[in-house]
């Protein structure tokens, strides 16, 4: 049976500010998202019965399989299509797990993207993304990927200009930060400031990549340094080797600072995970760069 190779990169958050809680329990947010490229990889092959079959390279990240994004995603791809055949799929994981950085989304993203190809469905990306919010807001710009600003509760898309090429360092320190517990402690109405999420727009659309860097922020931050104060020390040690600026992602813990230099990237990367190590903290340090 046929087999198909892909790559599911991870997102960061150039800005992200929260605007107000909804009566459903939701959160409406302002956000600028872009894709970075740092990946997993998966492998899809067709069964000749309707079995979904999920193997993954590191065990403790499969869990429960029944509520794995990958698995709930081939499931609602062959529900929704009359889909007959199985799918066996391979995961080898390399963005960093719980981490702020939508890992499980993605995946589930190029699992729908892949199946589209594989059983020949000829659905649009648009398409796609319609149904993807069911598992979650952030699947579907995973599907579309690239640079674009997220409204809503982060469904609602409007594609941007790619930023400026540069580098990213991306630190994910060892702890686990649950979205819910974040967004339950997230005060709205004790912030003074929030992001410039029209300034950053603007920025992007004219290729200015200090006045992008300028105007990342991030409004949780508010609440996951407070718990975690690792976080504001990898952010410092960043801005003291060479960052233009550097910011938490998502909910968390994961922080990423931009360089124009690969020199200095990579540099500023030896130097946190060094730093790190001498003080017991064994983290996930990545150097990598946007992907549009």
């Amino acid at each position: 049976m046929e087999k198909r190779n892909y790559r599911a990169r991870a997102k960061i958050n150039l800005a992200l500010d929260v605007c107000r809680r909804l009566e459903n329990g939701y959160h409406e947010v302002k956000m600028v998202m872009q894709t970075v490229d740092l990946y997993d990889e998966l492998e899809f092959k067709m069964r000749n019965d309707p079995d979904i079959i999920l193997s993954v390279s590191s065990k403790d990240y499969l869990g429960d399989l029944e509520n794995n994004l990958i698995f709930r995603a081939a499931k609602l791809m062959k529900q929704q299509y009359n889909i007959q055949h199985g799918v066996e799929i391979k995961l080898k994981k390399n963005i960093p797990v719980a981490a702020g950085m939508a890992g499980g989304s993605t995946d589930a993203a190029v699992t729908m993207l892949a199946m589209n190809e594989l059983y020949e469905l000829g659905l649009s990306k648009e398409q796609l993304m319609e149904i993807a919010v069911r598992l979650g807001a952030d699947i579907p710009f995973c599907i579309m990927g690239g640079t674009a600003l997220a409204e809503g509760i982060g469904e609602k898309l409007s594609p941007l200009p790619a930023p400026p090429k540069a580098l990213l360092l991306i630190v994910k320190p060892p702890i686990m930060v649950p979205t819910q517990w974040v967004y339950e402690h997230l005060q709205l109405d004790t912030i003074g400031h929030h992001p410039d999420i029209d300034g950053m727009v603007d920025a992007l659309k004219q290729g200015d990549l200090k006045g992008i860097t300028d105007r990342m922020e991030n409004v949780m931050e508010t609440v996951t340094e407070k718990k975690h104060p690792i976080i504001t020390d990898i952010r410092k040690m960043m801005l003291g080797n060479g960052a233009m600026n550097a910011v938490m992602s998502g909910s968390g813990p994961s922080i990423f600072g931009v360089y124009t230099e690969e020199d200095t990237a990579r540099a500023a990367a030896v130097y946190v995970d060094q730093t790190l190590k001498t003080k017991g903290i064994d983290a996930q340090v990545n150097v990598t760069g946007f992907y549009n």
